[in-house]
């Protein structure tokens, strides 16, 4: 922690990693973040510049970027230890490759999760001399869930963590658009494991989704912005800011929906546009396992209770925004231990899309970790797609366990009793 203090936010992840290398007499230490894809990590890298501030000493790798002595170099998951490590959020060993000498000299390679309420924040990739015991395993595992707050803290100072993670450019749309999503896109309380995932079509279309905590109440929200790019992506804002303002005062859920519509009817009317969304808003009583459930002209939620999926059977108002005096009727859903619930917009269900058998695929995935199970969702989609989506496709996934006010299991930022087990096949493999 001191490492950390003492330099600038850039160079503290750096420094940390540094630390911990000393201390566990480490030949090699490294951090690899998650890249914004999902399906890679990123290994950052400061390359120094000549004297003279001219080209860097080295020439650019294959899949490696550089933005002056910044260097991202993507790792893409092929079912090795890294991703081992992310998938099982558990510490990987990897053995020295054998000479044939039988001497049992070597390095060994240690990769050990990164996260923080089972979110996904990268990997620490350490080379040690001798195998580690056990102990000294434990210790790592530590060590790197204490990486992820030192990287929590020191990002919203800087870019550079950011720029590490966007393996694609975005187009403005899609900028308005990813940060309109919550920091975190994975949360495990005592209770429940929240996942959500947004894949951008090429053309941004207004997806979003949030979530946020109380003591007792979780909030949630699915919504899609009519339209593509731009003014999609500036009606998606006003939307989550009407819902996100309206909770902070306290308002009911009924009374969010109901300030946003007249907040993005007023705005139509002003600019003289036609813009409106579709959403479900809720909220889930962490006590009772009840869920209140307002749905605003948007695609029913899949519910996955045991081995039935099946949408569920709820009212349908009107999209937010095409009326002053639209009003919404609040549904209630009883979440038994178990269950999953899934929220999705319509672009997991259109056009191209539809080739892909959902209820299907979430059923094949209900053992996946909500984390790995909203992209294997969003992968399925894609693929039916011919890898062209003509609309962002978004997942939130909720897992109801029950038992609010229960301490969690954590092991290194993660509880390991929900973790996805390794011998499962994603639907897109």
């Amino acid at each position: 922690m001191a490492a950390a203090e003492a330099v600038s936010p850039v160079d503290a992840v750096e420094a940390v990693t540094r630390e911990l290398g000393v201390a566990l007499g480490a030949s090699r230490v490294s951090f690899l973040i998650a890249d914004m894809s999902g399906r890679a990590l990123v290994r950052l890298a400061h390359v120094q510049l000549r004297p003279s501030g001219g080209d860097v000493k080295s020439p650019v790798a294959r899949g490696e970027r550089r933005a002056g002595e910044e260097s991202a170099t993507v790792v893409a998951f092929d079912g090795g230890p890294a991703e081992r490590a992310v998938r099982s959020q558990e510490v990987q060993v990897v053995a020295p490759a054998s000479d044939g000498s039988g001497s049992g000299g070597g390095s060994w390679l240690v990769l050990a999760p990164v996260a923080e309420r089972g979110e996904v924040i990268g990997v620490l990739e350490l080379t040690l001399p001798h195998r580690p015991d056990a102990a000294v395993r434990g210790e790592i595992g530590q060590l790197a869930h204490l990486l992820a707050f030192v990287v929590i803290a020191n990002r919203r100072h800087t870019d550079l963590f950011e720029w590490g993670q966007r393996s694609r450019p975005l187009s403005l749309s899609a900028e308005v658009q990813h940060r309109l999503l919550p920091g975190p896109q994975t949360c495990e309380a005592g209770s429940f494991t929240l996942a959500g995932w947004l894949e951008p079509a090429a053309d941004i279309a207004g997806d979003t989704f949030d979530f946020s905590l109380a003591r007792d109440l979780l909030h949630l929200s699915v919504t899609d912005a009519m339209g593509h790019g731009v003014a999609a992506a500036l009606a998606a804002t006003l939307c989550v800011a009407g819902l996100r303002n309206a909770r902070n005062e306290g308002r009911s859920l009924l009374e969010q929906v109901t300030s946003t519509n007249e907040s993005l009817f007023e705005h139509a009317a002003e600019s003289g546009l036609e813009d409106f969304v579709t959403g479900l808003i809720g909220r889930v009583d962490l006590h009772t396992g009840t869920m209140d459930l307002v749905n605003a002209g948007h695609v029913a939620p899949y519910l996955a209770r045991g081995s039935h999926v099946s949408a569920v059977d709820i009212a349908v108002g009107l999209p937010l925004g095409l009326f002053d005096d639209s009003s919404y009727q609040v549904n209630q859903l009883a979440l038994q231990p178990g269950d999953r619930v899934v929220f999705l917009t319509d672009g997991m269900l259109e056009r191209t899309a539809v080739k892909a058998d959902l209820p299907g695929a979430i059923a094949e995935t209900r053992s996946l970790h909500p984390r790995e199970a909203v992209r294997a969702l969003a992968d399925r989609v894609i693929e039916a797609s011919g890898k062209a989506l003509d609309d962002d496709a978004t997942v939130l996934c909720l897992d109801w366990h029950g038992g609010h006010g229960r301490d969690r299991d954590s092991v290194h930022g993660a509880e390991q009793t929900r973790a996805s087990p390794l011998q499962v096949t994603p639907v897109n493999a």
